[in-house]
Order: C-alpha cells, then structure tokens, then sequence
C-alpha cells in the first residue's frame, strides 16, 4: 500500500533476534513484538463473538489459554527491554451498528459472519500493530475502509472502492499465516483448514475483481 515507514522495518532480523537473542531485541523491536503478540492474544475472543454460539464455546477455553500465554511473554519481551506495550480493544457486535441495524441482524451462515469479522478486526489489528512499528497508516484510509467494509460485508453496500478493496485484499492474506502456523506445530486440523479455505478464497476474488 506504500505506507510511510514500511522501509525502516527488519522483521527478518527481529524474528532471528527474537529466537536465539531476544536479549539483544532493541527497545523499537520489542515494543513491535510484544504490541503483536498482546494484539494476538486479545484478537480470538471478541472474533469469537461475532461467530455463531456454538463455534464460541467450543473455543473459548483455548483462546484465553493462548491469550494468557500470549501476554505473559510480551511482557517479559518489553520489560527485559524496557518498553510498554498494549493490547488493541478489538469491536464486539454488540458495539456495532452497520446502516443503522445491529451487526449481525443481516448476515446469515458462518461463512458470512467469518468474513464480516475478519474485514473488521484484521483492519484493527493491522492499525495497531502498524502504529508501534512506526507505520503511518492514514486515519482517513482506516476510517472509510471500516465503514465501507461494515456495510458491503454487512449491510447494503454493492462494493468496495478501488483503494479500501486493495487495502483488504491485503488484509485477508492472513490465510499464509493459518497454513504456516497449521503446518509449523503439525496440526492438520480441519477447523484451521476452513479459516485457510474461506480467507484465501475471499482474498483472490478481491485482487481477481
């Protein structure tokens, strides 16, 4: 997308500090690795919410798990470099209005629920970590991306303008990071293969359109 601030990024040489040094992690490194992990950690749950009931509760107990893991390193990362990091508050339904009606009351299915969620909370996410990287995301391009993505996968929205579309093509490439983390710990799960399908399968009809 051309953001300011991309080109001062290392995250090849944070990832191998982080491994084999995180002692060495400079305080700018830190501050973006414990902001990611604290931005990980409080991401699933309020997604959770925007699932049906049943997908909820049958991952809530992990979620917290990883997200109590999560923000216990990130705090050690940014204490051992002294820095402070925090963790986005990421929007619930019930703090959602889209074209004036609740969230949820216009979409059916969990394909649907899956993708209007991820339009959203990937968007906050991304702002957030883009802010302690140092990234300038401009306040204009998240606002109308937020709004425009609320109403198309939400509401009564035919399409997205060219800019906020190639923004989310972006931010839907999330579906790399599934596959890795799928293959990394051995999973084979079949429930991180749904996430794959649905985010790569919306991720090409947005840069195919």
């Amino acid at each position: 997308m051309g953001f300011s601030g991309i080109d001062a990024l290392d995250s090849d040489r944070t990832v191998r500090r982080l491994r084999t040094a995180p002692e060495d992690l400079t305080p700018d490194e830190a501050r973006s690795v414990a902001a990611t992990l604290l931005a990980d950690g409080a991401f699933s749950e309020p997604y959770c919410e925007w699932l049906p009931i049943w997908y909820e509760l049958t991952l809530i107990a992990p979620v917290r798990y990883a997200d109590w893991r999560l923000r216990r390193v990130a705090g050690a990362v940014a204490e051992g470099a002294g820095v402070t990091a925090t963790a986005p508050r990421f929007s619930r339904p019930t703090d959602v209005r889209i074209d004036g009606a609740p969230a949820l009351s216009r979409v059916t299915g969990f394909r649907e629920r899956f993708l209007l969620a991820d339009s959203l909370l990937h968007l906050e996410w991304f702002d957030h970590v883009a802010a302690a990287d140092g990234i300038d995301v401009p306040a204009d391009l998240v606002a109308r991306t937020r709004e425009e993505s609320l109403s198309y996968y939400g509401g009564d929205r035919d399409s997205l303008s060219p800019d906020v579309r190639r923004f989310q093509h972006h931010l839907f490439a999330d579906d790399r990071w599934v596959r890795r983390v799928d293959e990394a710990y051995g999973l084979d799960s079949r429930l991180f293969g749904l996430w794959e399908r649905l985010l790569c399968g919306e991720r090409r009809r947005l840069g195919d359109d």
